[in-house]
């Protein structure tokens, strides 16, 4: 009886008007939410390779290694064609000299804000969304509209259990609601070979563990369908229920979390750190010019009773020493300044992780949380991207400053300005070097940051584990509801 129940469920799903509309429906966005996805991947490498190109040949331009000015951009993954997560609303790229903050620039919805209006349509946002409707759709009369028509009691007039009758009705609607996924999924990876996306085994591995994390969210809808169906004596009551559940736990839970957290947790604003920024760097620059002053004073003070021709001698004889004193002044300001600021961009953080920490667990409460926060983790699109690249990002600066310094004392120049005036040349501005004489091949270069597999799925362990927990208590209570349900 078990396995016949099944099968009725399931024709009767294949057969209907519904499953015709939820196929074609998912069809549709997927294929063509892979298609975009794959167009925009296609056009971020391209635009990632010209971009690499032009900043090798601004390196060349170069004419001081101290003055080195790299931009780095974040390479794009293809992991992005499923599940676009925040490298949208992140920047792309970001200088990387020794005076400038590290920020990173220039996202896809700053250049077109349309796209930040109507977003884009990934996998995420078909599961969650579409799919999850239509869970409801196909189990809102699970087992009221069974009672209404009639057919519950007859049924009931057959050697068949409760429990077993819901387990049965549970697992033909979840088995009907997979085809619709299975299918354009599958559709969908191919597409993805015929263009030739370069796909990694760990890439693979994530897109398993990603449907796996699908069929879990549905599952649950599925089952939570079953439970309110249980629950009410009319399908039109029950599906109003589902509508509102589905609203509460996609639309506001998440976003009523992110806000219930930042009172929570108040984080100051950008604007706030950069005035505390800017106050302190102009504190240092006025203390920097005070000594400046006073060091010249000094020079002049030893330059006091000489003739005008010694008094040129002299100057000449250490104008590159005192270039050098002042250099190393001006460097000992810019690193006291870079080190004020890391400590605020550090505790920012700081404040940012703990708002997310609990804007998070909150918002776990929902299952569409749950899996939005596992694909994201899974694709490494997740809140975490940014701060990812702009650690590498910081690491980079460390390195290209130490070089600069170093190819700069190897090759005898301070980095310094030598401004000379000649009665037959005229003015005369030096720094040292030519343009495009400097020999950068043994600059260190950037490398993106990467996560391996097991650090993508580690933070996917507590999302998957909620969103089977959720599942099973929405099939225990449909269990026990049901034991008590008056089938006449």
């Amino acid at each position: 009886m078990f396995k016949i129940i099944i099968e009725n469920e399931l024709r009767a799903i294949l057969y209907s008007p519904k499953f015709v509309a939820t196929f074609a429906t998912c069809s549709l966005l997927m294929l063509l939410s892979v298609f975009v996805g794959i167009q925009e991947y296609r056009a971020s490498v391209r635009q990632y390779e010209a971009s690499l190109s032009l900043a090798d040949q601004q390196l060349q331009e170069a004419s001081s290694y101290s003055g080195v000015n790299m931009r780095t951009y974040r390479a794009p993954d293809p992991m992005q064609v499923f599940v676009s997560g925040v490298q949208n609303d992140i920047g792309r790229f970001s200088d990387i000299n020794a005076s400038e903050a590290l920020k990173l620039t220039n996202s896809v919805y700053s250049d077109d804000p349309i796209f930040a209006i109507f977003r884009f349509i990934d996998f995420t946002f078909i599961v969650q969304v579409v799919l999850s409707l239509f869970a409801i759709l196909f189990t809102f009369d699970a087992i009221n509209g069974e009672r209404e028509r009639g057919t519950l009691k007859l049924i009931f007039s057959n050697a068949v259990s409760r429990a077993e009758y819901v387990l049965s009705k549970s697992i033909g609607a979840w088995l009907g609601l997979l085809a619709p996924l299975a299918i354009p999924v599958l559709l969908s990876l191919m597409l993805v070979s015929l263009f030739k996306i370069q796909l990694q085994p760990e890439h693979w591995m994530r897109l398993a563990i990603l449907l796996a994390a699908a069929v879990l969210f549905f599952t649950f809808f599925v089952f939570l369908g079953v439970l309110i169906s249980t629950l009410t004596r009319h399908s039109s009551v029950s599906f109003m229920l589902l509508l509102v559940s589905w609203v509460a736990l996609v639309l506001i839970v998440p976003r009523a979390a992110v806000m219930a957290a930042g009172q929570i947790v108040p984080v100051p604003s950008i604007a706030e750190i950069e005035g505390r920024e800017d106050g302190f760097a102009k504190s240092q620059w006025r203390t920097y010019e005070q000594q400046l002053a006073k060091r010249w004073q000094q020079r002049n003070g030893e330059m006091a009773g000489l003739s005008p021709a010694d008094r040129q001698a002299y100057r000449d004889e250490h104008l590159w020493q005192w270039m050098e004193q002042d250099d190393a002044a001006r460097t000992e300001i810019q690193e006291e300044i870079n080190a004020f600021r890391t400590k605020l961009n550090e505790d920012l953080r700081n404040r940012k992780a703990e708002l997310q920490r609990s804007a998070f667990t909150l918002s776990r409460l929902s299952p569409a949380s749950a899996f939005q926060l596992t694909a994201m983790n899974l694709a490494g699109t997740n809140i975490d991207l940014k701060s990812r690249y702009e650690d590498s990002m910081a690491s980079y600066r460390s390195e290209l400053i130490a070089y600069g310094r170093r190819k700069q004392k190897e090759s005898g120049t301070t980095g310094g300005i030598r401004i000379t005036i000649d009665s037959e040349a005229g003015l005369n501005i030096s720094t040292g070097r030519d343009k495009g004489t400097l020999d950068f091949s043994d600059m260190p270069r950037f490398q993106p940051p990467r996560r391996s597999l097991a650090q993508a799925t580690a933070p996917a362990v507590v999302d998957l584990g909620l969103l089977a927990l959720y599942s099973l208590l929405a099939l225990a209570g449909a269990f026990v509801r049901f034991l008590r349900y008056d089938v006449r």
